[in-house]
């Protein structure tokens, strides 16, 4: 793909410090490999990055033929429900969700300790709504289960929404650690193309007592 890149390719790649010439793509290459932490592969004056599209009209189309009929179908307030007021996003990575992904960190887990790092975040709008207080032990339910987790309340929540981290609930040695978020969804909470949806989860919150 890198060889057969367009002319508008080199010359960004150029702007980035890249030699022009025949062996640029795989010089390329060669630096993505080296670097899977990530590197930049070409600058674009960004008064200009409209100039590269290759529509008819040069413009961004957004209109998705395939998608109306869904979209005309959304009705967001029938699908909340009024006894699953709040949507639930789930699976937002964290900083340490690679490591609860596997058996042995969550054995030892013991090497994050202090760290907030499987809560339930709400707005503090809803969270004053719901008499809820940062820090308390909360029960999250959805049409699929429940699941009992820590409330962090914070203002990087939107409001009428929560979120929870993906990678914990694991059950060790018999014991459990932390909130599963596949315990709350369903297969049968998918679009009419078959895509999971997981940002989209109507549940509530409730209290269950202070930690």
């Amino acid at each position: 793909m890198l060889q057969a890149a367009p002319k508008s390719f080199h010359e960004n790649a150029a702007k980035a410090g890249f030699q022009p010439g025949p062996n640029l793509g795989e010089e390329i290459f060669r630096k993505i490999v080296d670097h899977p932490e990530g590197i930049w592969v070409g600058r674009i004056d960004p008064e200009q990055n409209l100039s590269h599209l290759q529509t008819e009209d040069g413009k961004v189309n957004l209109f998705i033929p395939e998608l109306m009929d869904e979209l005309k179908a959304v009705d967001a307030e029938r699908k909340r429900r009024h006894w699953f007021p709040i949507l639930n996003s789930l699976g937002p990575h964290g900083r340490e969700t690679h490591l609860y992904e596997c058996q042995y960190a969550h054995a030892k887990s013991s090497w994050n300790e202090g760290k907030r790092d499987c809560t339930l975040a709400m707005h503090p709008a809803d969270a004053e709504a719901l008499r809820l207080i940062d820090g308390q032990t909360v029960r999250i339910t959805t049409e699929a289960g429940s699941e009992e987790i820590e409330l962090e309340v914070t203002d990087t929540a939107y409001k009428g929404h929560v979120a929870i981290p993906h990678g914990f609930g694991m059950v060790y040695d018999g014991k459990k650690y932390k909130a599963n978020v596949n315990r709350l969804t369903k297969n049968t909470n998918r679009d009419w193309f078959g895509t999971p949806i997981h940002r989209y989860v109507p549940c509530r919150v409730e209290t269950i007592g202070i930690d």
